[in-house]
């Protein structure tokens, strides 16, 4: 793909720094008001910034997976899959390309919006910009490398907190216009993962064309999530740099993600009926971001369920913003449903379908503690009884301790 975008000869290649792309990473986790500041300063080039940040840390997640899926293979109601090494090969080296494509895209688009938003058009700083914001997301992939902590993917959502700071900045946008800016690049960045998703799966049945209506002040349909109340996005901008705030607190005292065993320690021996029959734990981070999961698998007759219980950390208040941003998602089907809200202060999401009694229930406990269930059982209430069988109230006190 050809440029569009003019180099500048005269930018100073970047000072050589022991550990730079590992130390910056960890800044613009942990101090991001900070580094976008230093990185608004630093002279650039478009090459530079796609080279020397995009193209490494892009690689993460296809990498991850392709390691994890041969070493030990996707779990499912007891079947261990392997992908064979050229369709992993495949998937991985798509997975890259596409995600180059996407972030070369979609910096085209925020520097193309900025005059709409008062702000001022500069394709060094949009690629600053979309490179920079997505650290999170990317360092999130190396989660995929033990599929047991596949949960914890969702850490990735920190990169829309980073594009919150970040994208005003940058790109110069008028204060009273900044969060329809912010809206904006959120939409036009999930029309283009969107697209790239549906190419690098090749599932070929048919492409996404959402109609994406909507407004600062009202609601907006995003695919595969629902409607979102906009008019709730300082909320949701609050709750993320409590977020932070609270990450960054957690670095400095050196404060761990919970035990896996403590964590081990919550999954009930039985359930109802239900009957432990498996059981693992393990933990894991990456740039200043960690966690832990444990997973206990259940039985009865021929059903099969596995319940999950996962610490996120500071990351929960993202993983959470759900709430915030008032996220409901509605969707009935011949043999049954799908759906995401927010039951008792919670963000929750259910799904289940009576043709083949399989389903999930899934909730986040006190921003920083996820559960889950999912598998085979005689009726949705199930996974419902399955969650309450573990100690929510406990999670909820740890989370606030």
């Amino acid at each position: 793909m050809a440029s569009q975008y003019p180099e500048d000869p005269l930018a100073p290649a970047a000072t050589p720094r022991r550990n730079t792309m590992v130390e910056r990473a960890k800044r613009l986790i942990l101090t991001p008001k900070l580094e976008w500041t230093a990185i608004d300063a630093e002279p650039m080039t478009v090459r530079q910034i796609f080279n020397g940040w995009v193209m490494p840390l892009a690689a993460i997640g296809p990498v991850a997976s392709l390691i994890g899926g041969q070493v030990f293979g996707y779990g499912a109601f007891g079947i261990i899959y392997r992908p064979s090494i050229t369709g992993a090969l495949t998937t991985a080296i798509l997975s890259y390309a596409m995600a180059l494509i996407g972030t070369w895209v979609l910096a085209l688009i925020i520097d193309a919006l900025a005059p709409t938003f008062g702000g001022t058009k500069n394709p060094v700083a949009a690629m600053k910009v979309a490179a920079f914001s997505a650290t999170a997301g990317w360092l999130a992939g190396i989660f995929g490398i033990v599929p047991a902590l596949a949960v914890l993917s969702i850490l990735g959502l920190y990169s829309l907190y980073l594009l919150y700071l970040g994208l005003p900045l940058l790109m110069k946008a008028l204060p009273d216009k900044a969060i329809g800016y912010i809206v904006a690049t959120i939409v036009a960045a999930a029309v283009v993962f969107i697209v790239i998703g549906a190419v690098t799966t090749t599932i070929g049945s048919r492409m996404m064309a959402p109609a994406l209506v909507g407004s600062t002040s009202g609601t907006i349909g995003v695919p595969g999530v629902g409607s979102v109340d906009l008019g709730k996005l300082d909320a949701a901008s609050k709750q993320m740099s409590a977020a932070a705030d609270q990450m960054q607190s957690q670095a400095k005292d050196g404060k761990p993600a919970t035990p896996p065993a403590t964590l081990q320690a919550m999954l009930p021996a039985t359930i109802g009926g239900w009957s432990r029959t498996e059981v693992e734990s393990a933990s894991g981070g990456a740039g200043g971001i960690g966690g832990s999961n444990a997973t206990g698998t259940y039985t009865m007759g021929s059903d099969r369920i596995t319940v999950s219980v996962s610490d996120i950390g500071a990351m929960g208040a993202i993983a959470a913003l759900g709430s915030a941003f008032n996220v409901q998602s509605n969707r009935q089907t011949a043999t049954g449903y799908e759906k995401t809200g927010t039951v008792n202060g919670r963000i929750t999401t259910e799904k289940w379908d009576s043709a083949d009694h399989s389903g999930s229930y899934s909730v986040v406990v006190g921003s920083r503690f996820t559960v889950a269930v999912e598998g085979t059982a005689r009726d949705a209430a199930q996974f419902k009884a399955a969650i309450d069988a573990v100690d929510l109230s406990k999670l909820q006190a740890m989370a606030a301790s």
